[in-house]
């Protein structure tokens, strides 16, 4: 990355986390964010009268038992566009869409897209993924994508430490091996870790190439993990005062 492209998002994250502290001392005490899983990577953020969609995707493959997760939004964040990733078709409302990596304002709040690259050959199979970075509810949250390649100190200074890390644990050929994953939490170092993209009962056995997540929590040993539904809501209080825990929310099949 060059020096003054890295000083220019450098500067964009210090006025997000900057922000972000603001946020919290006036919301700390009655602000909240709700996160809803909807299968593999997808997730739905609440908070602020805002509603947010990460990463919606094709049913197929890994994802063949998860229902298509049209849900309404006011803006969506896409980490990829392939086959089965960033799949806006069925969507309902005209939602505002992000898929680039930069900074951009949108009802009140920044938003941080973080470039890094969906395979571990430097982007030249399935190009680059966009990591996103915002503060809603008061809490700063930071999700992965389908990160592949290890965190540089370029990117890792622009990411921060954030309250809430969502983080690829299961391996195959767009995301982090579980080793990978516990390497970028323990360079992050999150109070809340929510895994994501991992085998589940919605995989299609005959296609689907990634690890269960039991694989990412025995290398995790001795960090809490909190078994929750499908969807939790969180905010400065209920973050860990020190460590980091897992959250591991599960799909209401």
């Amino acid at each position: 990355m060059k020096r003054r492209q890295l000083i220019q998002y450098a500067g964009a994250g210090l006025a997000l986390s900057l922000s972000g502290i603001v946020g919290r001392s006036a919301q700390a005490q009655s602000s909240a964010v709700s996160i809803q899983s909807l299968g593999h990577m997808c997730f739905l953020f609440s908070g602020d009268g805002r509603r947010i969609l990460v990463n919606p995707f094709r049913p197929i493959g890994c994802t063949a038992g998860y229902r298509a997760p049209r849900v309404g939004a006011d803006l969506v964040m896409i980490s990829s566009r392939l086959f089965d990733e960033g799949v806006i078709e069925g969507l309902p409302g005209t939602p505002r869409i992000l898929d680039e990596p930069g900074v951009y304002e949108f009802s009140g709040m920044q938003v941080q897209g973080i470039g890094t690259d969906h395979d571990t050959r430097q982007g030249k199979q399935f190009g680059t993924n966009v990591v996103w970075r915002w503060n809603q509810g008061g809490v700063n949250i930071l999700h992965l994508g389908g990160a592949a390649a290890p965190i540089t100190v370029e990117q890792q200074i622009l990411m921060g430490r954030p309250d809430i890390l969502l983080i690829p644990v299961g391996n195959g050929v767009k995301a982090y091996t579980p080793e990978a994953a516990k390497a970028a939490a323990l360079a992050l170092n999150p109070k809340l870790i929510i895994p994501t993209q991992y085998r589940t009962q919605a995989a299609d056995a005959a296609t689907c190439d990634i690890l269960p997540l039991d694989n990412f929590l025995s290398l995790m040993s001795g960090t809490p993990v909190d078994q929750v539904g499908d969807t939790i809501s969180l905010g400065n209080a209920d973050l860990p005062s020190s460590g980091s825990q897992i959250k591991v929310l599960s799909y209401a099949f």
